[in-house]
């Protein structure tokens, strides 16, 4: 017997998991609990804090939403009016020394003349070309050619999207691009790039929450605080370091045993085989490709610059810089860096020379948060990549060679993007249905490998449907259906909504089937 027996075991904390304790606490039926290696809640949607005080998020996040669900159980987490603050979007793509609006392939008339042509001609072709194609794009860099062409291939999407995922456009399936990158429309582009006009806001992002206090991963402590204490254990207690499928039971770093009926498992499903053991699995699971993220933090003495402005995130597809995306994170709230009574000392000009003082100054203080992808394809020179990231800033002009560096931050997330590779699918639908028969439901933004359904909101929801497929044998839309969920706004789960509970059913059983009260 295991020392501990519940009918769902959620392994790990992050939005996933907790969509699912959430989900599970809400419904009162089955017995659950949840574990995560860490100590705090939040997975890779945490956020790190620096001992000069500047917050960085772990990658880029902010609060957009399509689902009800959601909305409604971070508001019931962080329900104050002054726990958020709302931003429209302001996103620009560096190019030749210019901001260009995002998106880029909708403002190419933003552009110096020549690449206007270039970029034009391409989009002519592709209009063409698609018209009278009768196959769908083998892959994304085909996808890229029929809706954006040559001109805006070359000079954006080709380069940019090797930064992002660290593999070329060539390895990328094109299923997964849904709401994700904007197709040009070719008589609107070329009536801007006449009239000299700008194209307007695009994707489900342009307007924002992000929360006042403790940043993204403030988010998540707080969801997580909502849940009954004694269905939680975070931390060395709650390290998974075998998982037997065919006992049910997973044994912790602790020691401590615990048998479940059915496992919703979030932890990167490459690493959830490993420790079942499985050599099918796990030689099933090399088929999956991901890349890893730098995340890189430098904290500025002075006012935020007038050429930073109210700038959001911003995306480098050239060679001058090493990062593909900026967040001025100190935009989102003023809690993100130290107040300006705050005395630190300069670490370092940014073009390295030393401070002529070292004694601790007064602020005000900004911040940039920036991020570098790594693949076996494109490999960093992680020892010099805080150093190369703040030459990269001065290349980008960014920041200048005398600003004064104050806090630095440099942390590697070994998965940081599950690729949408050309052998994904094929794997998953594979490996997926093979857990579900051991009654392990993988989910989550490595747990089911999507990252078209990646999102806070996304992950969340694919944790909150499975506690409905087991409970209750809904259909998982968010996982089979993500272009469905994405063109709508789903509404059918409210936190309002009351369950009466029929009866708990034994540990390791079928879990109750709990019916939603009129």
């Amino acid at each position: 017997m295991a020392d501990i027996n519940v009918d769902i075991l959620i392994i790990g904390a992050g939005p996933t998991g907790l969509g699912a304790a959430k989900r599970l606490n809400h419904i009162n039926g089955p017995s659950w609990l949840i574990i995560d290696a860490n100590e705090k809640a939040g997975g890779l949607a945490s956020t790190d804090v620096t001992p000069e005080g500047f917050l960085y998020d772990v990658g880029g996040h902010v609060i957009f939403s399509h689902y009800k669900y959601f909305d409604d159980c971070i508001d019931e987490a962080l329900p104050k009016e002054d726990d958020w603050y709302t931003h429209q979007r302001i996103s620009y793509v560096r190019y030749k020394g210019l901001w260009v609006p995002y998106p880029f392939q909708n403002n190419i008339s933003m552009l110096p003349k020549e690449d206007q042509v270039k970029c034009i001609d391409g989009l002519i072709d592709a209009a063409m070309a698609s018209r009278v194609a009768t196959t769908k794009p083998k892959d994304f860099d085909e996808w890229i050619l029929r809706t954006c062409g040559e001109g805006v291939a070359d000079i954006f999407m080709r380069p940019y999207n090797y930064k992002v995922w660290a593999v070329p456009t060539t390895k990328m399936q094109c299923q997964w691009l849904g709401e994700r990158v904007a197709a040009p429309d070719v008589k609107l582009v070329t009536k801007n790039v006449i009239l000299n006009k700008v194209a307007g806001n695009w994707g489900p992002n342009a307007t924002f929450r992000f929360p006042a206090r403790d940043g993204t991963g403030g988010i998540w402590i707080a969801v997580s605080d909502t849940l009954p204490k004694e269905q939680k254990r975070y931390g060395q207690k709650g390290e998974v370091t075998k998982v037997d499928a065919q006992k049910k039971m997973v044994t912790l770093k602790d020691g401590t045993t615990i048998g479940y009926g059915k496992l919703i498992n979030t932890m990167a499903v490459d690493h959830l085989v490993e420790k079942m053991g499985s050599q099918e699995l796990v030689k099933l699971s090399k088929g999956l490709f991901y890349s890893s993220t730098h995340v890189i933090g430098v904290g500025i003495r002075g006012e935020r610059p007038e050429r930073i402005g109210d700038k959001c995130w911003l995306y480098f597809p050239e060679d001058n810089c090493p990062f593909y995306r900026a967040t001025i994170f100190s935009n989102y709230s003023p809690y993100n860096q130290p107040q300006a009574d705050a005395k630190l000392p300069t670490l370092y000009h940014a073009d390295g020379s030393k401070p002529k003082s070292s004694d601790a100054k007064e602020g005000p203080y900004w911040s940039i948060m920036l991020e570098v992808s790594q693949s076996s394809m494109k490999p960093v020179d992680e020892a010099n990549l805080l150093k190369d990231c703040i030459q990269g800033l001065i290349n980008t002009e960014m920041i200048k060679a005398e600003d004064e560096i104050v806090s630095t931050y440099h942390r590697k997330f070994d998965h940081g993007y599950p690729t949408p590779s050309l052998e994904r699918e094929g794997v998953l639908k594979e490996l997926l249905p093979k857990l579900q028969d051991m009654d392990i439901w993988s989910r989550g933004r490595f747990g089911s490998w999507r990252y078209e359904v990646g999102n806070q909101d996304h992950s969340f929801m694919l944790g909150v449907e499975a506690v409905d497929n087991i409970v209750c044998g809904a259909v998982e839309l968010t996982l089979n259906y993500p272009d469905f969920v994405n063109s709508r706004q789903n509404t059918e789960r409210r936190l309002v909504q009351s369950f009466y509970n029929a009866g708990s059913a034994s540990a390791n059983g079928v879990p109750v089937r709990p019916a939603p009260q009129a």
